[in-house]
């Protein structure tokens, strides 16, 4: 009996020491996030926010810095990964090359509930943070002419921008095609905040800079809860630009409607993104009038 206490000791000694005890290994993401607060998971980010009335529409802006700032326009657009936070109310486009570079960041809003989305109609923007199975740009159509009724005693009135870049869904969302990102025409102080139906919306300027410049049929896109800090390849990213990059800081939102800030990027270690763009589509899809497809605000 003693002799079986003993080698049990051991043993549990040595798994212990090999960190099987029990305890789960986390993925290795610094805790030096640009907003530095602290959020639990699957909580609200902790970004004052405040309400803006507007004519008959009020909104729940967030009061965090408003700026754009393009930092390459010259990009291989086969290349580049968009990561839009919840957490700092923002889009970025990374261009993941030879070296992983920061090349754009928007403001952005996104869905009246701050959680993941469940089903439809639940006024929640969908969540995927995982490089290997991303939702990705299906398509990009002109959306100048649509329309969108709020349900806010407005009626029917344009809503979308110059663009709606549709987003494809994965897991349990992948009937989805409802969601993408699009202008925020008649809601331009929604941006940034949380007012859209479960869709991402840029400024107009914004979304026009998006197209033109970075957006593509076929690139990766997550969308990270707000208790998600920065992944490791965004960190060296912005770490790379030094003093150019420009932080999302809470507390001094700027006015809206500025124009984008430009500067160059710098170089910085390799994000390896083996898979290749989803080969559905070579381009851009524009100008389509087809019907379309349940698009939401």
């Amino acid at each position: 009996m003693k002799i079986y206490s003993l080698l049990l000791t051991v043993i549990c000694f040595i798994a212990a020491s090999c960190g099987c005890g029990g305890k789960s290994t986390k993925l290795d993401v610094p805790d030096d996030a640009l907003v530095e607060t602290s959020v639990v998971p699957g909580t609200e980010a902790e970004i004052p926010m405040k309400s803006v009335t507007v004519g008959q529409k009020s909104y729940n802006v967030a009061d965090i810095t408003d700026e754009s700032h393009v930092y390459k326009k010259d990009v291989n657009r086969e290349k580049c990964v968009v990561v839009i936070s919840k957490r700092e109310f923002r889009l970025y486009v990374y261009e993941c090359d030879t070296d992983t570079v920061l090349a754009a960041s928007f403001p952005v809003c996104y869905a009246k509930n701050p959680g993941p989305k469940t089903k439809e109609g639940d006024m929640s923007t969908p969540e995927c943070s995982d490089l290997l199975d991303p939702f990705t740009i299906s398509e990009i159509k002109s959306a100048s002419d649509w329309e969108h009724d709020f349900g806010d005693g407005r009626g029917s009135l344009k809503a979308y921008g110059d663009w709606f870049i549709r987003l494809k869904l994965t897991g349990s969302l992948s009937s989805n095609r409802s969601i993408g990102i699009h202008g925020s025409t008649n809601n331009a102080e929604s941006v940034p905040g949380r007012d859209s139906e479960g869709c991402i919306r840029l400024r107009d300027a914004d979304i026009n800079t998006f197209h033109d410049l970075y957006a593509q049929v076929g690139q990766k896109v997550l969308i990270k809860g707000v208790g998600e800090r920065k992944l490791p390849f965004e960190q060296k990213a912005e770490q790379a630009l030094g003093n150019k990059y420009v932080a999302p800081t809470a507390g001094n939102k700027l006015a809206a409607g500025g124009s984008p800030v430009t500067s160059d990027a710098s170089d910085d270690e390799n994000l390896d993104l083996e898979d290749d763009p989803d080969e559905s589509g070579d381009g851009f899809v524009e100008g389509d009038s087809e019907a379309r497809d349940g698009e939401v605000g």
